[in-house]
């Protein structure tokens, strides 16, 4: 069966696809209560290896849920709210229904 797909629908499927993970999790959770999270602090906070938190990162940017800005030496991520509540808009429609 082919679909056609929406492009807001396949926003939110990577966005769900990147979400679905426990360490991808516990990033997302950090950085909103925190604000902000330098790239290395998610090395201390998952006790995963250096290459493996970059390629979580580069999943949840990839799926525009967070954002990443370099200053100086550092990198920081923050949260993409716009589309978080993208995210939200599109689960509301289920309580509505």
């Amino acid at each position: 069966m082919n679909t056609i797909k929406h492009p807001e629908t396949a926003f939110i499927e990577k966005a769900m696809a990147a979400v679905a993970d426990p360490y991808r999790m516990s990033i997302l959770q950090e950085i909103l209560e925190k604000g902000s999270l330098r790239c290395c602090d998610v090395v201390s906070l998952t006790g995963l290896s250096q290459p493996t938190c970059s390629h979580h990162i580069k999943l949840l940017s990839d799926s525009d849920l967070i954002e990443c800005r370099k200053e100086g030496r550092n990198n920081f991520i923050t949260l993409n709210k716009a589309n978080f509540k993208k995210l939200g808009s599109y689960f509301e429609q289920f309580f509505e229904a």
